[in-house]
Order: C-alpha cells, then structure tokens, then sequence
C-alpha cells in the first residue's frame, strides 16, 4: 500500500465558523444535472426522445432548474434544447440550463441553442486549479483569470437581447482543488463583470469536482467564500459535490449549514467515477426532518422504475429510502419493535412518525406493509406476531406466539429459506387446529 504518495487535503485556516450551529430549515434550489452530467456517465447516451421523457419526469418531480444539455460537445445535445424551446415543452416556471466552456466559439453555439428561450441559465466554467492551469492548459493565472471575464463578457454580449429570463452562472471548474484565494479572485472578477443585483441574480457555482475532502472541510471552504465574494446579496451560492469519497450528501448538507441556497446533482446519484450527488437521498433526508422537501418524492417507485429502464442502472436493493428492502427487517429484536411501534403509533393516533427502524412511513411512497417484517431463521416471535396481525387479523397472545415462532424458525432451518407470509398463515392455521 503506497499510501505515501499522497498527501492529505489542506485545512482552511484563520476560519471562525459558524456553519456548526445551524440548522437546514428549508430545502435549497434543486438543480438536476442528470442530462447533462449524468448523460454524459452513461454507456449509451440518452436519444432526443429518450432525453425529451426524462425532463419531463424531472418536471414532474417539481426541479425548476434543469441542466439540459451541452450544446458546444454534440448534435444531440444541441438539437435537444432547440427542441425543448420551439416546441414550448418547457413550463413557465421552469429554467433550463446549458452549460458552456469559456471558449468563444463554443459559447456563440451555446448560445445560438438557447436562442428564444423563456427562463435560460447560462452555465459558463473553466478550469482553474493550479496543476490543470501550469500542465493541462501552460497558462498563467492571469490569463486563466482573462479567460472566465472575457468568456462571461462575450456572453453577456450575445445574449443582451433576449427577450426571455436569463441568469448567468459561473464555475470554477476545478474548485475542490483550487487554491481558495486564487478561486476568490477569479469569482470576483467575473461578478464584477456580470454586475449582478438583488432583483437580477448570478449564481456563483463551487463544486466539489473530484470529491477529495472530508465534508465538515468542503463546508469551511464554502462559508469562507460566502464571506468573501463581493455582491454576496445578489448571489445563488450553488455547490455541485461528487461522490469520490462517498460523502457527497454530507458534503451537500454541510454546505448549505455553510451559506449554499442551491445544490446541483442526480437522481440516485448517477455521474462520472463514483457519481454525483444523490438528489433523491438528500431531498428524503430533508423530508425526514419534517421539512417540505420542494420535490415530489410520493411516486419514487415510479421514478426508480423509469431511472432504471432509460439509463440501465440497476438501483441497489439497499439504496436510502427507494431501496427494494430498505424498509426490511429479519433480526428478532428489530422484528418486535417494529410491531409495537406500529401497534402504538395507529392506538395513539399520533401525529409524528416515531416507529422504531423505520427512517419515514413506508406509506409515504405508497408502500405497503409487506416487506417490513420478513421471516427468516433469524426472526423471533414479534416478526411472526407482525405477520399474522397485520395479513391475518388476529392478535397472538404472548405463549402463542413463542408457539408459533418455534415452528417457523423449525421450518426455516429446513428449508433454508426465508418464509412468504402465505407459509406463516398456512403453518398458524395447522397450529390452531393442533390446539383445537
């Protein structure tokens, strides 16, 4: 293990933070980038067609901001946006988003695909750390710098007049590896450029573009810039994490502690390398706190199914809250509180979900029961008690249901299998009639 190769992420220093001591009251801007940044992580990208029922499926779910395309990279892409817009398939409250390296040629087709669009998001970056900027691109900071301001002005240029809503926003593409002055500096001199107000807003992006730090320093690095960028007022503080480590989520909470009010990413976290971050996961976790989520998750399933036929990603059974068993319980002891819980929650009538092992109300995505409690040779007697009470209607006395659950746990070490509950009904029936 040549671990030594590589060296640790620096820290933020000289920070008086005060992310730490907030709470997420509200959820942010979504902004779903999975036709763009998601499409682009696929074996077989996604058709006009197939691109045309994803968006709107994203609609559906309630994004009003939606990465379309990169129109500068493919026909596809190019001709997709014009189809969204002269075919009016965008709705009014809905802002469409194309994102545009800072080259002038690329940000003229760029813009030439967005031409009559009513809510238009122009996503302009560039790389910016310092390796990318020596090796990859053997330019100064200046002229990196020049580079984002003349690519911004150029936009601005073309796109003066448009008749329709339009936002700029801008990255520093490189951000999880830039050089937090370096990236201050450049973000502040395009802001000086696009002149900005509190009635007409510019999102400033910062992404975790390879996802290299722990969560709780993306976060440092995140309320440092929002204290230092210039026109913070008239500002979308935006963040756009990968999955590198496999903290994406928390990198995004832990943002927008920090000052972000937008987070970009994908449904089940689908991106390049280890992926972008899950919208759906950090929209539940949001939800689960009893905060309006500002997405329709009540037709996940449905979602889930159609994510998995137009990409042919599978998603995994034990995937946070749309997962086929994330809501499953084998263990005895888990089995038997979940019982309870349930029994306490529908006498009490209660108001606030508090059910042992279950994150949410499994009817909440239009789940049933069933795969709550499955049996198994691990279960107990809660888990069997569970079954015949809720599928069968009759509650087992407490020598009842030991009675019961040393048959099925017999009957699952002979099989080897766990038992459907049709099997568990079958084998209480048999036991009744012994008794009788």
């Amino acid at each position: 293990m040549q671990f030594k190769k590589y060296r640790q992420y620096p820290v933020v220093k000289n920070i008086t933070r005060k992310w730490t001591n907030n709470q997420i009251n509200e959820a942010p801007i979504y902004c779903s980038v999975d036709l763009r940044d998601g499409n682009q992580a696929l074996v077989n990208p996604l058709t006009i067609e197939q691109k045309v029922a994803y968006f709107n499926c994203l609609v559906k779910m309630g994004f009003k901001h939606i990465e379309v395309s990169y129109p500068s990279a493919s026909d596809t892409d190019f001709y997709f946006t014009r189809k969204l817009i002269e075919e009016n398939l965008v709705p009014d409250d809905v802002f469409i988003q194309v994102l545009i390296p800072a080259k002038k040629e690329w940000i003229q087709k760029s813009v030439e695909a967005m031409r009559g669009v009513k809510n238009g998001i122009f996503h302009l970056y560039n790389p910016t750390n310092e390796f990318q900027r020596r090796v990859v691109f053997n330019k100064s900071d200046k002229e990196i710098i020049d580079m984002a301001v003349e690519g911004i002005q150029y936009l601005k240029e073309l796109t003066q007049e448009f008749e329709g809503n339009i936002v700029y926003e801008y990255t520093p593409e490189s951000f999880s590896q830039t050089n937090l002055e370096f990236a201050l500096k450049i973000c502040n001199e395009v802001i000086k450029t696009v002149k900005p107000t509190i009635e007409k807003k510019m999102i400033i992006n910062l992404p975790n573009t390879l996802e290299a730090c722990m969560p709780n320093i993306y976060a440092d690095r995140i309320e440092w810039m929002c204290n230092h960028l210039h026109n913070k007022d008239a500002l979308i503080v935006s963040v756009h994490p990968h999955n590198d480590r496999g903290t994406a989520i928390a990198s995004a909470e832990l943002a927008v502690l920090a000052g972000a009010n937008r987070v970009e990413g994908t449904l089940f976290g689908n991106g390049e390398r280890a992926g972008n971050l899950d919208l759906i996961t950090f929209a539940f976790n949001i939800y689960s706190q009893g905060i309006n989520p500002k997405l329709n998750l009540s037709f996940i399933d449905e979602v889930k199914d159609f994510f998995e036929k137009i990409t042919q990603i599978k998603t995994h059974i034990r995937h946070p809250y749309v997962g086929e068993m994330i809501f499953t319980a084998f263990s005895g002891g888990h089995q038997d509180a979940i019982k309870k819980g349930m029994d306490f929650y529908r006498k009490q009538n209660c108001q606030e979900w508090n059910v042992p092992y279950l994150p949410i109300d499994p009817k909440d995505i239009n789940r049933d029961y069933e795969k709550i409690i499955r049996i198994n040779s691990q279960s107990g007697k809660g888990g069997v008690r569970f079954i015949i009470s809720e599928f069968f209607g009759e509650e087992l006395s407490n020598n009842q249901a030991i009675e019961l659950g040393n048959i099925i746990k017999e009957e699952t070490d002979k099989l080897k299998r766990e038992l459907s509950k049709e099997e568990i009904i079958k084998l209480y029936k048999k036991s009744k009639k012994k008794r009788v």
